[in-house]
């Protein structure tokens, strides 16, 4: 209804006329409605936006009260502000009728005078009369009226640093010059000096402004009875609000940002599994909720809750809020009880079955312990006095016999075919049945032809009545046992008693030292045979190599003492 004006009721007439001139304003009929300023209304804006509250009615059809009033943007300023002690001109040089009583100033009253209260007012003594003040009218807008720091001039704060920069260094002369005038070397006494920071009989410098030493001393004092940290107790009201975490430490969500690691719930910022599965939770910096519930006195309290409800439910007054001090007693009368019934279940059982020989074994710091057992071992690593150590076992199956062998595979070998196999047969096919001192006497014969038919190769044929016994030739049998004795002695891997020759072994050491400082890793000084065979290395040379090598292994291979 935008052709609507006035406030008062119409009649039934007035109000049938009206209508129709709106339906032919709508339809095109009449002319649209005109404003204060002659513009067109159009007819079908909505009553409740064309009408005007009472307090704005013009009683003219108008939309001048949907539309921003126009005022002065620049009252809008931050720095539109008053100037402070502005003065107009100089002061008077009498008193004037009408002025300030106080100070003798026209701009105020003596009510509203800011000088101090004379003993005798410029009205009377005519003497000491203020200037006026320039009475200024500062249009300010909503956020400058609000502006708590609005006029503040920041330079102002610079006097308040030299002053207490003045301050701190002539308290620090100060305890300067009492520390030199300080006769005795007590530690504790200058120190008392220097905190006091009292001249030789003066006052206390520090009584009008804290120093910094000071607010440490109540610091550390008041260190203990500070807030904890992640939460904060009002001794009023007895609450307590929890924070929500310290600053400095990394979030929870942040651990890990793979959207397919643990969930974290924003709601209530709960983050329950391990953000990092592949780092254990004792050694994680947040392992989950999950983890921490479930630490320290958690799982007790789960037990006792747990047994308050299964007593509950077989009838018992039991109830871990409504009384926790009566649960906690029978829960404790409960687990008493249940140790005796479980001893006494054992003491009965194996009492009438046995089998307590088998329970015992031994203390577990005897199992897990050390041993002051004295193990020597040579340079290639066997034992040559002490114990045996345990051989270590890998990750395959070991000491398992198959086709009813009592050795495993690898158990024999068999130096003149160079054949592997098991120990109780003499068999070289794998995961063939063992064939038990039957195997072992067709091995002895078949190596025995083995070693009739290689000797016969190398000496002359024997006669025709010989060559069909089965005579073996014993000597050269013996003859492969010594050299194999030779190849395989302690002698030649190093171990048991060696006497060297001292004129080789110096020389073997020159040309050691010569080689590893040349540099070459061709070994024994590049000598070989004429044929191109390998040289053949004597005992003197190999342990000069042994005394020259480098152990990097050894921890203790590049120590050096700084001492020395």
């Amino acid at each position: 209804m935008a052709s609507a004006t006035g406030t008062g009721k119409l009649s039934r007439e007035e109000f049938r006329r009206q209508k129709d001139l709106d339906a032919a304003r709508k339809a095109g009929t009449a002319p649209a409605a005109l404003d204060e300023e002659g513009k067109a209304i159009n007819p079908h804006i909505p009553q409740y936006i064309a009408k005007a509250p009472w307090y704005l009615d013009t009683g003219a059809p108008s939309l001048s009260h949907q539309r921003i009033p126009e005022y002065d943007r620049s009252a809008d300023k931050l720095d539109n502000w008053y100037d402070r002690g502005a003065k107009a001109g100089p002061a008077a040089k009498k008193y004037r009728k009408g002025a300030c009583e106080n100070c003798g100033a026209l701009t105020h009253k003596r009510e509203d005078c800011l000088e101090r209260p004379r003993k005798r007012g410029a009205k009377f003594t005519n003497k000491d009369i203020a200037a006026d003040e320039i009475i200024q009218d500062v249009a300010t807008g909503y956020d400058a009226k609000r502006d708590r720091w609005n006029g503040y001039d920041p330079s102002e704060h610079k006097k308040v640093y030299a002053e207490y920069q003045a301050i701190e260094s002539a308290r620090q002369k100060l305890r300067e010059e009492a520390i030199d005038k300080q006769t005795t070397t007590d530690l504790a006494e200058v120190r008392k000096v220097a905190k006091a920071g009292k001249t030789e009989g003066g006052k206390d410098k520090d009584d009008d402004f804290g120093s910094s030493e000071d607010e440490d001393e109540d610091a550390d004092k008041y260190a203990e009875s500070a807030d904890a940290v992640g939460q904060k107790l009002d001794t009023k009201t007895r609450i307590t609000v929890r924070n929500l975490r310290i600053r400095e430490d990394t979030a929870k969500y942040l651990i890990n940002l793979d959207p397919s690691s643990a969930y974290y719930d924003p709601k209530t910022r709960s983050m329950r599994d391990n953000p990092l599965q592949n780092v254990p939770p004792e050694e994680a910096r947040f392992a989950g909720e999950n983890f921490l519930r479930y630490s320290g006195e958690a799982a007790d309290v789960q037990k006792l809750q747990l047994f308050a409800w299964n007593a509950a439910a077989r009838g018992n007054d039991v109830h871990m809020h409504a009384n926790p001090t009566e649960g906690e007693l029978l829960h404790q009368k409960y687990e008493e009880k249940k140790a005796q019934l479980k001893d006494s279940t054992k003491v009965s059982i194996l009492a009438k079955y046995g089998g307590e020989e088998y329970l015992e074994k031994a203390p577990k710091e005897l199992l897990q312990g050390q041993t002051e057992e004295y193990v020597e071992f040579s340079r290639t690593g066997q034992v040559v006095k002490g114990k045996e150590r345990a051989k270590a076992k890998s990750k395959y199956a070991e000491d398992v016999y198959i086709n009813n062998h009592t050795a495993v595979w690898g158990s024999w070998y068999d130096a003149a075919s160079g054949q592997w196999g098991f120990a109780c047969c003499h068999s070289a096919v794998h995961l063939s049945y063992c064939t038990g001192e039957a195997g072992l006497e067709a091995a002895r014969a078949s190596s025995a032809k083995q070693l009739l038919a290689s000797s016969s190769t190398v000496s002359a044929p024997p006669p025709l009545a010989e060559s069909s016994s089965k005579v073996v030739d014993v000597g050269n049998v013996e003859d492969r046992k010594k050299k194999a004795e030779e190849l395989f002695s302690k002698k030649r891997l190093g171990e048991g008693e060696l006497k060297f020759d001292e004129t080789k072994l110096a020389e073997a050491v020159k040309v050691e030292r010569k080689r590893k400082a040349r540099g070459e890793e061709e070994g024994w000084g590049g000598k070989k045979k004429k044929g191109g065979d390998s040289y053949e290395v004597t005992e003197e040379e190999l342990e000069a190599y042994r005394m020259n090598r480098r152990m990097t292994e050894d921890p203790m291979a590049n120590y050096v003492d700084a001492e020395i």
